[in-house]
């Protein structure tokens, strides 16, 4: 399922995690870990001289730049490295999100991974998740993992997947990505819908009515096709904080969710605030699911 990882990094301590993800999961399923350094922003069309993506400052790249950041990279990960039968270093500049979609869509990657700064400075800024993961989640063709907090990297593989919905058209896919990976893997699935009623005042009787008809909507919306290792679950409250729960309840290795925005343009559109907030708290890897193509 897993045959080729993009790991989006800038060798950041704060994409360590994103980092013993990919590998770890590189060398459980036999993918080729594709590692992903966009090296600085051109301050002018086809010019050498950039801004580098962690510091801001200017450099030149040539061959001897080049090398020096592939052999920074090779040091940093050598362990990982070492650990996966396939890995490849490939460096770029460009923007950050647009390099980032343009090495999945050429390497045809079934996964992107991305740490608390994979691509530029303001990733996760304030606390939020930032214009590179926003826009790489929002357009890319495959599912998109994030890491954020270092907890969430200390992984065992796949055990128990929390699928999060909302029943949006977007979630579709996003079931299908967490259905069949719980299938090939053989992990058990429990599929979530968080009823939001935060701010609201609702008799018990409300409810449980809303509980049971959700309940009854998941049966409906989600053909399993026989898959058997799967639990419904209807919990009230604040979505994020009910999502995070389960997952911690479940001990889950990976929340699975749907990237989708009333925003059109891409360059625009952000994450919703229920997986801003997942993101931030999950003790697990995060994969949002935008497009159908690769799930």
């Amino acid at each position: 399922m897993f045959k080729k990882i993009l790991l989006a990094t800038s060798g950041a301590p704060s994409t360590f995690g994103a980092a013993r993800v990919a590998f770890d999961m590189g060398k459980r399923y036999g993918a080729e870990v594709l590692v992903l350094n966009v090296m600085g922003v051109p301050t002018k069309a086809y010019s050498q001289v950039v801004n580098d993506v962690r510091t801001g400052e200017e450099v030149e790249v040539d061959e001897e730049y080049r090398a020096w950041v592939e052999e920074e990279l090779k040091n940093t990960f050598e362990k990982q490295i070492e650990s996966v039968e396939y890995s490849r270093i490939i460096l770029t500049t460009g923007l950050p999100h647009r390099e980032i979609l343009r090495a999945a869509r050429e390497n045809d990657a079934d996964l992107i991974v991305m740490g608390a700064s994979s691509g530029d400075s303001s990733v996760y800024r304030k606390g939020y998740p930032g214009s590179t993961l926003q826009r790489v989640a929002k357009a890319a063709r495959c599912p998109v993992m994030t890491v954020h907090r270092e907890t969430a990297s200390y992984w065992g593989g796949f055990g128990n997947i929390v699928f999060a919905t909302d029943f949006s058209k977007q979630a579709e896919s996003a079931f299908k990505f967490a259905l069949a990976t719980a299938r090939e893997l053989d992990t058990d699935l429990t599929i979530l819908h968080a009823l939001d009623i935060s701010g609201k005042v609702l008799d018990q009787n409300e409810i449980e009515d809303r509980i049971i008809a959700a309940r009854e909507r998941i049966r409906t919306a989600y053909d399993l096709d026989g898959f058997k290792n799967c639990d419904v679950e209807v919990w009230e409250g604040v979505p994020y904080v009910e999502i995070v729960k389960m997952a911690r309840e479940r001990s889950a290795d990976l929340i699975v969710m749907a990237h989708h925005s009333h925003e059109l343009d891409p360059e625009k559109a952000r994450i919703g605030s229920t997986m801003e907030q997942v993101i931030l708290r999950a003790g697990c890897p995060v994969v949002s699911v935008s497009k159908p193509d690769k799930v």
